[in-house]
């Protein structure tokens, strides 16, 4: 027959009291986390928002390449909506699913920094001390500025018809 009851572990110093060895024994153990609890299910449905939201992307599109004419003005419609309407809408999904891809790497980024440090720079896989995340921030901002760069650039270089 097997023993239920619990064993007692000695005290780990004799200063120790015995309040504190029952609180250790009491104390709740550290429950995980939601998103390590989640991690996949979360994953699994914001790479189905990404792909609902890159067909509807490629979709609008080639209505609006393929299906209006070209130069095609205000009197063009589908279902009620002009080329602007469509291209409005378009721009409302780009940003949606551009705010996804930032997410989706934000939940990927430590697999990205160990892969660019063991695979492409040839280092031992170590443990994040917050540099990840500096980085990963840094990344952001220098790609924010060139996206921001490349707009002003082009608003600079805009001509009015002559």
């Amino acid at each position: 027959m097997i023993c239920c009851t619990p064993v007692k572990k000695p005290m780990t110093s004799p200063d120790e009291s015995s309040a504190d060895s029952v609180s250790k024994a009491t104390a709740v153990p550290d429950r995980p986390r939601f998103w390590s609890r989640h991690s996949t299910i979360i994953n699994f449905w914001l790479d189905v928002l990404l792909l609902i939201l890159f067909l509807i992307q490629a979709w609008m599109f080639a209505v609006l390449h393929a299906v209006f004419p070209r130069g095609a003005g205000s009197d063009w419609t589908i279902w009620g909506a002009t080329p602007l309407d469509w291209s409005e809408a378009l721009f409302t999904t780009f940003c949606v699913f551009s705010f996804a891809i930032v997410v989706h790497v934000m939940f990927h980024w430590s697999w990205i920094c160990g892969v660019v440090a063991t695979r492409l720079l040839g280092r031992k896989a170590g443990k994040d001390d917050g540099t990840q995340t500096l980085i990963g921030v840094g990344v952001i901002v220098v790609l924010v500025h060139l996206l921001v760069g490349g707009i002003l650039l082009a608003k600079v270089a805009l001509t009015a018809p002559t």
